[in-house]
């Protein structure tokens, strides 16, 4: 199938007399009729579903699409996207280990790195998304577990170059993770590019009408962790949880989601209900439609900001347009060389102007959240990334002035003439 019938058709393929629309199974439990049918459930002899903390039908069929539509072999709902980077993470460094990320990345995963993991003794070093190869391998540890990154920066929009960091990833022998959420699979696919698992906020794009909070775990099921058994002994010797069992030999390359199901998801239970999968299911069916809509309104956008520079505006960040130093970088990874709805810029005037012009829009509205259907902005220096330092905003490219705005569905010419009268309110 195609990207675009994925979307429709993926996940849930309907038997006789079943629904049409994946059902919504709200059930905590599921019935057995012997006690060593329950035991080969516990013991992952079997499978099957005995407990919605671990697995339900629903959030497997919207798993399944999404791992479809990523191209990986399996794939994990969690309860937010923040939930699944940190179980991706978790999945394979512990406390004594050591990741490297890209420095511009979104603020709340900054601070899981940064602060939260750190606590758990996980250390995390930061590096310019746009160093050359040999700059970052150079950061590359003995305890070295993961290199994290992401495919658009959320806001700085600065495009992860997948190649070159899968690249020094795999020299080092260590798995590359990629959040994939402002492209989504239908404009970028980061394990086709070589990146080994890829991550979402399915709050995004994916839902699209923040009707719903969740996040996505997808393994591409090409990383040889047997290669590294001392490295990745938690996926490769025997877990003492589950009676010796060794992911890699009982599940071979649905080792790594099987063991963050198994796992983390036991232990911690950041699991999306069934209702929030099948209103996230509702958004994927027409994502394929959507997000090609917003790129194209965001380039609309960009370029009418373009026609104002030297006057209200003091610079624009779109990696489709063609003076962005992302611009080919951008046509290699992306359908069509636009990489998503969002954009960022700075006003003339600094942060002050930049809180005026924003408090002035009408019909685009001040929010937290990003990319879904009606058009948004927000100032990360004052709101998502307040906790940052000034230094870390500049080490994650995110200079004070910045508006980052998510292009809706709306007619680009309504949003356009929304910032034309916000330009003139806030001189």
């Amino acid at each position: 199938m195609t990207i675009d019938t994925l979307c429709v058709q993926g996940g849930w393929q309907p038997k006789r007399g079943e629904p049409r629309q994946p059902p919504i199974v709200q059930s905590t439990t599921f019935r057995y009729e012997t006690t060593q049918q329950m035991a080969d459930l516990f013991d992952l002899k079997a499978a099957g579903y005995f407990y919605t903390r671990l697995a339900n039908p629903t959030n497997d069929a919207v798993a399944g699409k999404i791992a479809a539509l990523e191209g990986g072999v399996a794939a994990m709902l969690t309860s937010s996207g923040q939930a699944a980077n940190t179980f991706a993470i978790l999945n394979l460094a512990n406390a004594g280990d050591h990741v490297i990320a890209s420095a511009q990345i979104y603020g709340g995963t900054f601070n899981l790195l940064a602060a939260s993991l750190k606590k758990l003794g996980i250390e995390t070093d930061f590096v310019d998304p746009d160093a050359d190869a040999q700059t970052i391998a150079a950061v590359v540890k003995p305890n070295t577990k993961c290199i994290f990154g992401e495919t658009v920066a959320n806001p700085s929009g600065a495009v992860l170059d997948i190649g070159k960091f899968a690249a020094v990833a795999h020299e080092a022998g260590v798995p590359l993770i990629v959040d994939n959420t402002f492209p989504t699979p239908v404009l970028c696919r980061p394990i086709e590019f070589g990146a080994d698992i890829v991550t979402h906020s399915t709050t995004k794009y994916m839902d699209g009408h923040a009707a719903q909070v969740g996040g996505c775990i997808v393994d591409s099921g090409n990383f040889d962790w047997e290669k590294y058994p001392e490295r990745f002994a938690g996926l490769v010797a025997p877990d003492p949880s589950y009676h010796g069992l060794s992911y890699t030999k009982a599940f071979g390359k649905a080792a790594y989601i099987t063991k963050a199901t198994a796992q983390l998801m036991r232990d911690y239970g950041a699991i999306p209900s069934p209702f929030n999968a099948f209103i996230l299911n509702l958004g994927l069916e027409s994502l394929h439609l959507r997000i090609r809509r917003h790129a194209e309104n965001a380039l609309a956008v960009a370029k009418y900001l373009q026609t104002r520079l030297g006057g209200d505006v003091a610079w624009v960040n779109y990696a489709g347009l063609e003076d962005s130093k992302y611009y080919a970088l951008a046509h290699k990874q992306f359908a069509g060389g636009l990489p998503c709805g969002v954009l960022t810029f700075g006003l003339a005037g600094g942060r002050e102007r930049s809180v005026r012009f924003m408090d002035a829009l009408k019909m685009i509205e001040i929010v937290t959240h990003v990319a879904d259907a009606r058009s948004c902005v927000l100032h990360p220096a004052s709101h998502t990334h307040r906790q940052m330092t000034d230094e870390q905003l500049r080490e994650a490219g995110i200079p004070p002035d910045l508006v980052r705005f998510s292009c809706g569905l709306e007619s680009s010419a309504d949003i356009i003439a929304d910032l034309e009268q916000a330009f003139a309110a806030s001189k």
